[in-house]
């Protein structure tokens, strides 16, 4: 049934978005006894919502309350909070304006759980955010801790939604993503360890210039208490300067922490990015008192993700990589340094492009010498193709299964072929998970 909490029990709430954590939402609401009025522009997610409730009023006691209606056109005068999806942006949608003329608070499912949270079996929470590797980062403080024995769920912004899952027992603890958009709803989440990646521009249409993203991520650690402990990777300037802040105190990490002699040993931990990953896994295992060889068996031991620099195949000595995640410069430029030039031969066949976010792919720059040719596709591609031709060989396939099989007609044994595309999706793909199983069904074509 997920989490119920006697803290909502009598109380008006307003839910906007019912896709999978707006859900969740609803059946935690209504299942702790709350009033609720949801809405979606989706009949089909109007219709899940109330057959969701249907199914609680046979398991719950007492009342289950669920009314249909736009909480942007009703009165929310007494409501407790309007709980919204994270993709609705607060500076566009009239919901905002709404609710504070009402004087009720614009919250998210994030604070719902943090308000629950005295009602749960004692534990702690790690929270986890940053631009670019929170899901990795996420994925492997979860691994470690499973490893460790210890009871634990991950949510948030990777995996089931955090209310939809069953309670942790006494001594759990919950593993948290966190975007800026979740953090923006969240007011009163005291993470016993609350870690910051990196921060470079991104959903700079959601804030007041790249100031308020930097904001955004900053409230994460104003939220805790003096006795809590923030771990940041200090190698970007924003980074250091929420270091710097008054606070609970900081663990400040790198990726130079990380000998690349013992990295090699992590087989999905691969590149200068995995390495800040790591360093930051590490340091948050260290805060939750796991032991030196239970953290080392974790990180031997962790498999990627599916689309972050996923091993797909090998196939005649060459590695097929999915890191179709990587849809923006940053978040290509690591992948592109995990892969050096090997007794001075490069080996990298590089898969680029899609719907670009910029003009330029200068974040990838210092890592261009690592690539043997490179294959661009999707509406970028001839930008993209004119750009690099001056640094390495260009073949423009346009489409992502011609790049596969292109690359797989030149790579020697020991090359790497990486969709890494530094760009959304949306021109080909319907987003990054389809563009990245596109891939691996070409790498499986291939004889």
């Amino acid at each position: 049934m997920g989490i119920v909490s006697d803290v909502f029990a009598g109380k008006r709430y307003a839910v906007l978005g019912l896709a999978r954590s707006g859900l969740a939402t609803v059946e935690c609401l209504a299942g702790s006894g709350a009033q609720v009025v949801a809405w979606d522009g989706r009949e089909e997610a109007r219709e899940a919502a109330v057959d969701a409730v249907q199914k609680l009023s046979v398991e719950v006691e007492g009342d289950v309350s669920l009314t249909l209606g736009d909480p942007a056109e009703i009165d929310l005068k007494g409501f407790d909070g309007v709980v919204v999806s994270p993709g609705v942006p607060l500076n566009k949608h009239p919901i905002a304006m709404h609710a504070k003329l009402a004087g009720v608070p614009v919250i998210g499912d994030i604070e719902l759980f943090a308000l629950a949270r005295p009602t749960l079996p004692a534990h702690r929470v790690v929270g986890i955010t940053g631009t670019n590797g929170k899901s990795t980062t996420t994925a492997l403080i979860h691994h470690i801790i499973e490893t460790a024995g210890i009871p634990t769920r991950m949510g948030g912004n990777i995996g089931l939604p955090i209310l939809g899952q069953d309670p942790l027992p006494e001594g759990g603890v919950y593993v948290l993503e966190l975007s800026s958009y979740q953090i923006d709803l969240t007011q009163s989440l005291d993470c016993e360890v609350a870690v910051l990646l990196n921060i470079t521009p991104d959903h700079l249409d959601r804030y007041n210039g790249f100031e308020g993203y930097v904001a955004s991520k900053a409230r994460l650690f104003a939220m805790q208490s003096a006795d809590h402990i923030a771990v940041i990777a200090t190698e970007d300037v924003p980074s250091r300067t929420i270091a710097a802040q008054p606070g609970a105190p900081r663990v400040e990490v790198a990726a130079a922490d990380i000998d690349p002699v013992v990295q090699a040993g992590w087989p999905s931990l691969q590149g200068p990015h995995n390495a800040q990953n790591a360093a930051v896994a590490i340091a948050v295992a260290h805060a939750l008192g796991i032991d030196e060889a239970t953290v080392e068996k974790g990180l031997q031991s962790y498999a990627s993700l599916p689309h972050r620099m996923q091993r797909v195949r090998e196939l005649n000595g060459v590695l097929y990589v999915n890191d179709s995640k990587a849809t923006n410069g940053a978040s290509t430029a690591p992948a592109l340094a995990a892969y050096p030039p090997v007794d001075g031969r490069k080996r990298l066949h590089w898969i680029v492009g899609g719907l670009a976010k910029t003009d330029n792919l200068d974040e990838c720059a210092p890592w261009f010498g690592h690539v043997a040719q490179a294959y661009t596709i999707g509406e970028a591609g001839p930008m993209f193709a004119e750009l690099l031709r001056g640094a390495m060989a260009v073949d423009d396939s346009e489409m992502l299964s011609a790049a596969v099989r292109r690359a797989a007609r030149v790579a020697q044994p020991g090359d790497v072929v990486l969709l890494s595309p530094a760009c959304a999706s949306f021109d080909q793909f319907r987003d990054f998970e389809a563009r990245g199983d596109a891939f691996a069904a070409a790498v499986a074509a291939l004889e």
